[in-house]
């Protein structure tokens, strides 16, 4: 027992000793100094180095977008970086393609600020504004999602088109020792630009933990956004729009705004779901079909149960556009959901002559 007791002693004495000399290390001799930043060639920042360039950014009140937080795993955070980067590393590779390698793209999250540095970033990241929110209202929508209701600060608007998303900040908490930034998109309506509505699903990651077992109402969020490419574009086709789970969110703004703007325009919501105890939000579904032009809730159940009333579409939702799209038809489509949901949905798409530039999907 005394020598297991030794070794224990000694292996978290020089766990003990490593952490320190990492942090002296990092202190001392990984200290850069101060460095320039530019930005587009006509902003810059003078930064200490040492931090990544996501971080650096991030303390300049410069929003990135970073669905992973920062773990280099989603691969949102790419940035232009036209000098001082340093070497391409392994930890990128899988998230560039070979173009996007040759035209110096990196990851914000992985690529460290170690000298002088100039970049470029799209125009509109400069609007991206960090906000205190604070929770008005929490609704269990299914046994897992909550929608999640936040009111802006007196006076402070957040502008953004139907289908974008922001991040949410997880603070540390009882079982997490780290902060961390997740990605939600906005389920509500752009008029009102006082709140903003998400869909948050329980997963057992850090923020959705955090969301679903750790505020309430009143508790105060750190926000910031609006973030994304996956927006409403206006012309005379049909819409497809196809989603499961928290997916339905970017398409309720969507309708949000087909509402307001009395957009005419035939639109097929194609809902994937396993159970009926899945389905959520019946009602304002049903508030749409009315009030919208020629629109319809087309929900998919891929677990029917034998005693089941379901007299709806079974199977996976996919089987919706192979039985409802005509091929050759006029679409646009919009797809939210996991990437094999989305690909196995293109492909469908694809079959009915629906070209993919006429194709919008955010994966998560």
């Amino acid at each position: 027992m005394s020598t297991i007791l030794i070794t224990t002693a000694v292996i978290t004495g020089l766990c003990a000793l490593f952490a320190i000399i990492l942090t002296i290390a990092d202190k001392y001799i990984a200290n850069y100094g101060e460095v320039d930043l530019v930005i587009n060639e006509e902003k810059t920042y003078t930064i200490d180095g040492g931090n990544t360039l996501l971080d650096s950014l991030r303390n300049e009140k410069i929003f990135i977008p970073s669905a992973c937080g920062g773990k280099g795993s989603c691969g949102y955070c790419k940035v232009k970086v036209i000098e001082g980067g340093g070497q391409l590393l392994s930890t990128e590779k899988p998230w560039l393609t070979e173009e996007e390698q040759k035209n110096n793209m990196r990851l914000s999250c992985q690529c460290k600020v170690k000298e002088n540095m100039k970049i470029e970033i799209p125009e509109e990241l400069f609007n991206v504004k960090e906000y205190k929110v604070k929770i008005v209202d929490i609704e269990p929508m299914t046994d897992k999602i909550k929608k999640f209701r936040f009111e802006l600060p007196e006076g402070e608007k957040i502008q953004f088109k139907p289908g974008q998303y922001v991040q949410i900040k997880a603070p540390e908490y009882d079982g997490n020792t780290e902060e961390v930034y997740r990605a939600y998109s906005v389920a509500s309506s752009i008029k009102d630009d006082n709140h903003i509505e998400l869909l948050i699903g329980y997963t057992g990651g850090i923020c959705t933990t955090y969301m679903h077992n750790f505020v309430e109402v009143g508790t105060e969020i750190d926000l910031n956004g609006p973030y994304g490419d996956f927006y409403y574009h206006d012309d005379d086709s049909e819409i497809v729009m196809v989603a499961a789970g928290t997916g339905f969110a970017p398409i309720r703004s969507i309708l949000y705004h087909m509402k307001d703007n009395d957009i005419k325009r035939k639109a097929r919501f194609y809902f994937g779901a396993k159970t009926e105890d899945d389905l959520f939000l019946l009602d304002e579904m049903k508030m749409f079909e009315e009030e919208l032009y020629d629109f319809k809730f087309m929900p998919t159940l891929s677990r029917v149960s034998e005693d089941s009333n379901w007299s709806g579409d079974k199977g996976r939702v996919t089987n919706s556009i192979d039985t409802y799209l005509e091929n050759g038809g006029n679409y646009t489509a919009y797809l939210c959901g996991s990437p094999v949901m989305i690909s196995s949905i293109v492909e469908s798409l694809n079959k009915k002559s629906v070209p993919n530039e006429k194709i919008y999907f955010d994966e998560f």
